[in-house]
């Protein structure tokens, strides 16, 4: 395979140097933003429009639901724009730096709704911001996936390469998901408890996301082959992708069902905390417990999958997720800090369900390459960024909609029916068990159909 000099465009043979301390350390960086932003807005969002601007939760499903709708058909114009870029230059650091710089502000934004506007106004204002925020997310976030298969052509490598990424991606989710809420009850909640929650996490999105462009973002060694067409065309490689490529259409189902349901999980928190176990702060404790054991497992699920094949792995993760999740339906007649247990266990499930997909998304763009005829990664992860994002933002709508299905009240009324205490707790427990294990059904076919996968190292 040839590689190229970034400065001046000619083939040779270049180092590779995917797997020092400063690229290693760079990638993963960029995950404080990523990680960030696929958290805290999937966590708190929902309920922010509907116990601090007050929404209806029916209005909140649709104003958290419209900016991922439109986010999901641009993504693949950002992958196709990326690859451009990276034919052109060699580098793909232009979206990201645009992203990097734009998103911190536009985040800020999302969570700075005028406090004397009326409901309604405040409520488009949330979703015109979140909507500019997520365009901004995908800038950086689509070029961002697709250096790890264009910084080393060495499956080897890539495992690093990814298993430290999802290593600060855990510690960034730990950070924002459990710090966001505490730091918003610290500045006294409400209005203000929001805008200085928001300010912080944005602080920790831009150094990491600086940090990634600058050095790992001009580290590739690889570059996207020549566009072909015109820039509807390349609009549709990932779909093409997606029909030649089986083991890249199968790792995208599973991907997304498996966002769906921890997406829902993430998003049903705090209704929980609040309404379930009576303690609004109890919020921290639970997503501590969810995403705390990811930082001490993960070089278990690396181990695993070296031992026992990828496939093997991901199916051990996601049985175990499905048990812990079923493990909560008592909830609704006994709640109590017992919940804090399989909810860990679903901790150490989501370290593999996070990681081991991941590892396998840049074998299956070389696979494509082979199949295809060509190197088209940003349209790849531009296609898979658009899939996790609308599977990400229909966790919060699941939720807002079996809340209203359930007769929920907004405006922070603490009385709820029992009804509406049932939806929050099967939200939180039997649909992620639902998604979890059907996701296994389709994990059972990756190995038939990319044998590499089984394959113990």
């Amino acid at each position: 395979m040839s590689t190229i000099d970034a400065a001046d465009g000619s083939d040779h043979a270049t180092p590779d140097r995917s797997t020092t301390a400063p690229v290693l350390a760079s990638y993963a960086a960029g995950s404080l933003g990523t990680g960030a932003f696929g958290t805290l807005p999937g966590l708190v969002l929902a309920y922010y429009l509907t116990d601090s601007i007050g929404v209806t939760a029916a209005l909140a499903s649709i104003l958290v639901l419209v900016p991922k709708v439109i986010d999901v058909l641009a993504y693949p114009l950002i992958g196709a724009l990326s690859d451009r870029a990276s034919h052109r230059t060699g580098y793909r650091t232009g979206l990201m730096l645009l992203g990097a710089l734009a998103l911190p502000l536009l985040f800020v934004a999302t969570f700075s709704a005028p406090t004397d506007w009326s409901t309604g106004a405040a409520g488009i204002w949330v979703m015109g911001f979140f909507l500019a925020a997520s365009l901004a997310y995908s800038c950086f976030q689509v070029p961002y996936l697709a250096l790890p298969a264009e910084l080393t052509d060495n499956a080897d490598r890539r495992v690093t390469l990814l298993a430290w990424r999802v290593a600060v991606l855990a510690a960034a989710i730990l950070v924002s998901g459990g710090g966001g809420p505490a730091l918003r009850d610290a500045a006294g909640g409400g209005a203000r408890g929001y805008v200085v929650m928001a300010v912080g996490v944005a602080a920790l999105m831009l150094v990491g996301m600086l940090w990634s462009t600058y050095i790992a973002g001009r580290r590739t060694i690889l570059r996207a082959d020549a566009p072909v067409g015109s820039l509807l065309d390349q609009y549709r490689d990932g779909i093409d992708a997606l029909r030649v490529t089986r083991p890249f259409r199968l790792l995208v189902l599973v991907f997304c069902l498996q966002a769906v349901a921890t997406a829902v999980m993430l998003a049903g928190g705090q209704y929980v905390a609040t309404y379930v176990l009576r303690n609004e702060a109890a919020l921290t404790g639970l997503f501590l417990a969810l995403v705390g054991p990811a930082l001490v497992v993960m070089p278990l699920w690396t181990r695993l999958a070296h031992t026992q094949g990828k496939v093997r792995a991901l199916a051990a993760a996601t049985t175990l997720f499905t048990v812990a999740a079923l493990l909560l339906i008592p909830a609704g007649v006994a709640p109590g800090a017992w919940v804090h247990i399989p909810v860990a266990m679903a901790g150490v499930a989501y370290a593999g369900m996070q990681a081991l997909p991941m590892s396998m998304l840049p074998d299956t763009t070389d696979l494509d390459r082979v199949v295809g005829g060509r190197r088209r990664s940003g349209a790849m992860s531009g296609l898979w960024t658009a899939s996790e994002t609308g599977a990400m933002a229909l966790g919060p709508v699941v939720v807002l909609a079996l809340l209203a299905i359930g007769g929920f009240r907004s405006g922070g009324v603490s009385d709820q029916p029992g009804s509406a205490v049932w939806a929050i707790v099967l939200a939180f427990s039997l649909v992620p068990a639902l998604l979890a294990g059907a996701s296994l059904l389709v994990v059972r076919g990756l190995g038939a159909s990319y044998p590499r996968w089984t394959e113990r190292t």
